[in-house]
């Protein structure tokens, strides 16, 4: 019988002679030229835009919603989604500012019940799709969605809850040496993500997953087990999420984070995530994050509406979606073949 370590080793780590070709011809690339470019029309929209000040301090802004793209990177590399993630980060944040405003619970446990709720979330979600395989988890996270929002307006209605200590500003606002504490801790999250999926066994059992869940279950890997901890994992982030966002904002109610969703999975799927699973790299998904983060920054400096940008994400989606993520060394090469063959012809 072949052993899990020797199947995942042979399918996911054949390795070949280094190209430098081959290297630049990645999708990486292709969005930092994306990136390049999106900061070259923001500088001519708007004078305010390329500043040093002004680039750090967007982030503050835009970076709160990113954590849960580590995640989600995981999940649809699985064949999977998450699109409750937005209703998690509402329901974390409002019994995070429930229990401190009304119980009187300290704000540093506060922060604590707030994590726990968003894993509890994570964990149903992973536990109901494993224990009902004949649901897609585009169905399970849609009825958890409607569910966990539901559930904060329960508890807030449609007010608003806030006074939180000065000193939970910081999360939001904060800078480290000049740098704000929110890339600080994206940075450290996004190491630790990157190794996780790209240097663990864990890792590896989540691409073998992807490309093939049967063949990983018959092999040894425990599928539902690995499910379950990523989408745990995506409701940890999502509360991680809820604190940042409650933090800037100084207040929660139930309707935060609407459209969060949105915003995730087109980060996820224009960094080059496969839809159809068990391809992808986390730097790509990271990259994207700046890419629409500076974009939305952008656009808001020239007053663009929220509708006007929701429908631009929007088609940055379809279009994510829409375009087979090719190999464009191999694509490359067969469009040199075909002019060898025309030349020849000739």
């Amino acid at each position: 019988m072949v052993k899990h370590h020797e199947y995942v080793q042979r399918t996911l780590e054949h390795k070949q002679a280094f190209s430098l070709k081959k290297f630049f011809f990645q999708w990486e690339w292709v969005l930092i030229l994306v990136f390049l470019i999106v900061l070259m029309i923001n500088s001519n929209l708007s004078p305010y835009f390329l500043s040093i000040n002004g680039l750090k301090d967007a982030t503050m802004i835009f970076l709160d919603k990113a954590f849960i793209v580590f995640p989600m990177v995981m999940i649809m590399i699985l064949r999977d989604i998450d699109i409750s993630v937005g209703s998690t980060v509402a329901l974390s944040s409002v019994v995070m500012a429930t229990v401190y405003n009304s119980l009187g619970v300290p704000m540093e446990v506060a922060i604590v019940i707030c994590i726990f709720v968003g894993a509890l979330c994570g964990f149903i979600n992973g536990l109901l799709i494993v224990k009902f395989k004949e649901l897609s988890a585009v169905i399970v996270t849609l009825g958890t969605m409607i569910l966990y929002r539901g559930i904060a307006y329960v508890i807030l209605e449609d007010q608003a809850s806030g006074n939180f200590p000065e000193w939970f500003s910081f999360f939001g606002w904060g800078n480290i040496g000049g740098i704000p504490f929110i890339l600080i801790l994206f940075i450290i999250f996004a190491i630790a993500f990157t190794l996780l999926l790209h240097k663990t066994t864990f890792g590896r059992q989540i691409y073998a997953m992807g490309n093939n869940d049967t063949a990983s279950r018959f092999s040894g890997v425990q599928v539902d087990k690995v499910k379950i901890i990523v989408f745990t994992l995506a409701g940890i982030m999502a509360a991680i999420t809820a604190i940042f966002l409650a933090s800037r904002m100084g207040s929660t109610r139930p309707n935060v984070a609407n459209m969060y969703e949105l915003d995730v999975i087109t980060m996820v799927a224009l960094g080059g995530i496969s839809t159809a699973g068990g391809k992808g790299r986390m730097l790509g998904a990271i990259i994207a994050v700046f890419i629409i983060g500076y974009l939305q920054y952008g656009l808001g400096l020239i007053n663009i509406s929220s509708q006007s940008m929701l429908i631009i994400i929007g088609a940055l989606l379809l279009i994510a979606v829409a375009i087979p993520k090719v190999n464009l060394y191999h694509t490359f090469e067969r469009l040199k073949e075909k002019r060898k063959a025309r030349t020849r012809n000739k």
